[in-house]
């Protein structure tokens, strides 16, 4: 399948990006979350405990870390996908705390 994160990797792979013009693109893309709500009640663990593991989500970081253990990229690779993604991940966290209280 694939996606946005899919084709920026296969662009790394065959040169027509750099690692650093890839891991810039990671750093302004939003990150869709992967995992659900942590569940609040009883009912809601024993339920979370039951289900499937999480599906995978195209789009999200999961496209990476698959990626990585296919062996598309190396291990330095990752690690500068990884970093940059988590700096848009932490940056949109700020925007929106800030966002809830009011400070820009």
């Amino acid at each position: 399948m694939s996606s946005e994160i899919t084709d920026l990797i296969a662009a790394l792979n065959s040169d027509e990006l750099s690692l650093d013009q890839v891991a810039q693109k990671f750093r302004e893309r939003s990150w869709p979350a992967t995992t659900p709500p942590a569940p609040v009640t009883q009912a809601e663990w024993e339920a979370r405990l039951m289900a499937d593991p999480d599906p995978h989500v195209p789009g999200s970081f999961d496209d990476v870390a698959a990626a990585f253990f296919r062996g598309d990229i190396t291990l330095d690779q990752y690690s500068v996908l990884s970093a940059a993604a988590a700096a848009s991940i932490d940056a949109e966290k700020k925007r929106r705390d800030a966002e809830a209280t009011g400070s820009e």
